[in-house]
């Protein structure tokens, strides 16, 4: 068979598909309208099951239907499972009362926390990054090449001056933010500490 002037056999070899590929005529079966209907509305009735699920419904129905042809009009559809939102993770204060800690307006919550990067030498540096988790604005930034709890309290001191205090401040575990002096400060002040 020639087609544009090229036989079938270099055609086919020019696009690397098999020459019976070309020749066979898919057959459609005269309820597959019908059957791609009823599997996108149980689709949409049953947001998180697939193709087998789907199938499974579809027997109960009275579908005597294939999971293999299912699946290729699931596919031909472009449907699928959304993923599953991972559970998002608690947050706790000290005195062990769990909550899901919210900013509800500027100076609620703000976090605290060390980013450490490298100079062109190869000398490692610290970043300390406050920002007022309500308004995303970074309150400070502190750069030196060693950061210890002392940098942090003179931080959080001028920050509490100039911004005024929160009623919470956020952080993880490290031992620069569980310091004795520094919770000991934070307590005194009445700002709650929101461990990660």
């Amino acid at each position: 068979m020639q087609c544009y002037g090229i036989s079938e056999r270099h055609a086919c070899s020019a696009l690397g598909v098999h020459r019976s590929s070309v020749r066979r005529v898919p057959q459609r079966k005269s309820d597959e309208e019908a059957l791609t209907q009823d599997i996108l509305r149980l689709a949409q009735q049953y947001g998180r099951y697939g193709y087998r699920r789907i199938t499974a419904l579809l027997k109960v129905e009275g579908w005597h239907v294939n999971h293999k042809r299912v699946e290729r009009i699931w596919g031909e559809q472009s449907l699928k499972v959304p993923k599953k939102q991972p559970k998002r993770k608690r947050l706790y204060l000290n005195d062990g009362f769990c909550i899901r800690l919210r900013p509800l307006y500027p100076n609620h919550v703000w976090s605290y926390n060390f980013v450490s990067d490298q100079l062109s030498c190869g000398k490692k540096i610290r970043v300390l990054t406050v920002i007022d988790e309500c308004t995303r604005e970074c309150l400070t930034i502190r750069v030196n090449y060693q950061l210890k709890s002392d940098d942090v309290l003179d931080v959080l001191s001028t920050l509490f001056l100039t911004k005024g205090t929160p009623a919470y401040i956020r952080s993880d575990n490290g031992s620069e933010f569980r310091a004795h002096t520094l919770r000991k400060w934070l307590k005194d002040l009445q700002v709650k500490t929101a461990y990660i």
